[in-house]
C-alpha cells in the first residue's frame, strides 16, 4: 500500500529556552525534524508536517522540499495535531505518525513497522525502559496482546509498574485514521486528544494492534531540553564512528570524532582526535588525517596527509597530496599528485599542479600553478582590485623567491625564477631571473631621530 507520513511538527520546545523552534535544533549538524523528513523519504512521496510555534521558520526550512505544511494553532494533543493534516490525507493506504522532535528512528525500524499494517491491522513503536517515567505505558490482555495505551498523568499504580511504553510513532490504515479521529474525546486529566486513544478503539472494534520494537532505545528518545539533544548527537556520532571502523578507518578516539554529513573512506585511513566532517567527505585508501582538522565538502584522494589544525573546505586533493599544520584550502582548490601546501598557507579557487610546493606563510588565490613549482614563503597572490577578481598564471618548474607579491592578472612562465621580495605586475619571462624591487641605499651621515 501507498504510505502517506504525517511529521508533528508543533511543539514550542520551552524546555530549550531558544528562539528557534525545537524541530530545527540540530542532531549532527542537520535539524532534528530534516533527519525524520530524510529518513520518510526513503519510502513515502507523500509527507504532511503539522506546524506551530515558530512555522514560518520551519516552513522556510523545507522550502526546498514538495511537502504539505498544516497549521496547529491550538496545541491540544497529538490526536489534535494529526486531525489538522486530515483534509490532505488519502483515504486509502497506510499512514505513518512521526515526530519532527524524535530524529533517529532507522529506516529499516519504520519499514518494519509499516509491514504489519493491514485493512484491519495497525503497527505501534514500544520500547523497554528501564525508567519509564513521563512515558504512555502500554497494556497487555492475558494473550499478550496490547488493548490500550495509558499516558503517565492517568495512569494506575498497576500500570506505573509496566516498562513497556509508547514511542508514539504508530501506522494504521487510512481509514481507520479518518473514521475514528474525529471521534477522539479529551477527558483525560490533560484536557486532550491522544493520539493513542486509537488504539483501544480499534481494539474494541475487533482490530489487531501489532507491537515493534526497534534494536535501539535511542532510537525512539525525543528531545526536550538540551540535556536530551545532547545525548542523542553522542549517540548518533558513536554509531557513526562504528561504521567508519567497518569500512576499515582507525579512529584514534572514536569518542572524539563529529560527523556532520556522509563520510566515506577507503581502507586503512587513520583519523585522529577531534575530527570534524562536514558535508559530502571521500577520503582514499591510506588518508591520514592529523588531530583538530576540519573536513567539509571535499575528495582526498589516496596517501593523503593532513596534518594538525588544518581546515579543508571544498578542495579536491590528489593521491600524495600533503596539507598543513595549520592550513586553510577554500572552495575551488585542487591540488595535483604529490602537491604540497604547508603551515599557514590559505588557498582558494587555485589549481596548484603535480608536486609543487606551497610550504608556508602564503596566500594563493585565483591561481593556477604548474607541476614542480615552487612557492617561497610569504608569497602572496594579489588577485582582487577592490571590484574584480583576477588569476596569476605560474608556469611549470617556476620558482618564487620569498616575499613575493604577484599582483593579478599577471603570468609567471614555466622555468622563470623570481627574486626574493619582488612585486611583480609584469610577465617573468621563463628560464630567466626577474627581481622586482626597490634598490637598497645606504644613506651616509644619517642621525636616528631624538626627542627634544
Amino acid at each position: 500500500m501507498d504510505v502517506s507520513v504525517v511529521i508533528l511538527a508543533a511543539g514550542q520546545g520551552s524546555r530549550m529556552k531558544s528562539r528557534l523552534p525545537k524541530v530545527l535544533h540540530r542532531v549532527a549538524g542537520v535539524p532534528m525534524a530534516r533527519h525524520v523528513h530524510q529518513t520518510a523519504c526513503q519510502f513515502s512521496n507523500d509527507i504532511h508536517m503539522v506546524v506551530g510555534h515558530g512555522a514560518d521558520q520551519v516552513k522556510q526550512s523545507f522550502s526546498d522540499t514538495a511537502s504539505h505544511f498544516w497549521l496547529q494553532e491550538e496545541q491540544l494533543g497529538t490526536g489534535h495535531a494529526v486531525a489538522q493534516a486530515l483534509p490532505g490525507l488519502p483515504e486509502s493506504g497506510v499512514v505513518l505518525v512521526l515526530y519532527g522532535d524524535v530524529p533517529l528512528t532507522r529506516a529499516e525500524t519504520l519499514k518494519k513497522l509499516i509491514g504489519q499494517v493491514t485493512e484491519q491491522t495497525m503497527g505501534l513503536l514500544t520500547v523497554e525502559l528501564d525508567n519509564p517515567a513521563g512515558y504512555g505505558r502500554i497494556v497487555r490482555d492475558e494473550q499478550g496482546q496490547v488493548v490500550s495505551i495509558v499516558e503517565h498523568k492517568d495512569a494506575s499504580p498497576e500500570q506505573l509498574a509496566l516498562t513497556e511504553v509508547n514511542s508514539g510513532i504508530m501506522a494504521m490504515p487510512a481509514w481507520m485514521l479518518h473514521t475514528w479521529l474525529p471521534r477522539l474525546k479529551n477527558n483525560n486529566a490533560q484536557g486532550e486528544y491522544y493520539l493513542t486513544d486509537l488504539i483501544s478503539m480499534a481494539v474494541s472494534e475487533g482490530m489487531s494492534v501489532q507491537a515493534v520494537q526497534p534494536d535501539d532505545v535511542e532510537e525512539t528518545l525525543g528531545v526536550n531540553n538540551r540535556q536530551q539533544l545532547a545525548v542523542l548527537e553522542r549517540w548518533y556520532q558513536q554509531r557513526a564512528a562504528n561504521a567508519l571502523m567497518a569500512e576499515g578507518a582507525t579512529l584514534m578516539d572514536p569518542a572524539r570524532i563529529d560527523i556532520r554529513g556522509t563520510v566515506r573512506v577507503g581502507p586503512d585511513c587513520l583519523i585522529d582526535v577531534n575530527a570534524v566532517f562536514e558535508g559530502e567527505v571521500d577520503l582514499g585508501a591510506g588518508v591520514r588525517i592529523g588531530p583538530n582538522c576540519v573536513i567539509r565538502n571535499a575528495r582526498l584522494g589516496d596517501d593523503v596527509v593532513v596534518e594538525a589544525n588544518t581546515l579543508i573546505d571544498g578542495a579536491v586533493l590528489g593521491d600524495g597530496a600533503t596539507v598543513g599544520p595549520f592550513a586553510r584550502l577554500r572552495p575551488g582548490t585542487e591540488l595535483a599528485t604529490g602537491a604540497k601546501v604547508g603551515n599557514f598557507v590559505e588557498t582558494k579557487k587555485a589549481s596548484i599542479g603535480a608536486g609543487s610546493k606551497v610550504n608556508h606563510l602564503s596566500y594563493i588565490g585565483d591561481a593556477v600553478i604548474g607541476e614542480g613549482a615552487n612557492i617561497g614563503a610569504g608569497t602572496i597572490t594579489c588577485n582582487y582590485d577592490g571590484a574584480n577578481k583576477f588569476v596569476t598564471d605560474i608556469g611549470a618548474g617556476a620558482f618564487i623567491g620569498s616575499n613575493s607579491t604577484l599582483v593579478a592578472p599577471v603570468t609567471i612562465e614555466a622555468g622563470a625564477f623570481v627574486g626574493a621580495g619582488s612585486v611583480l605586475t609584469k610577465t617573468a619571462p621563463a628560464d630567466q631571473l626577474t627581481v622586482g624591487r626597490a634598490r637598497q641605499v645606504t644613506v651616509k651621515g644619517w642621525s636616528r631621530p631624538v626627542k627634544p
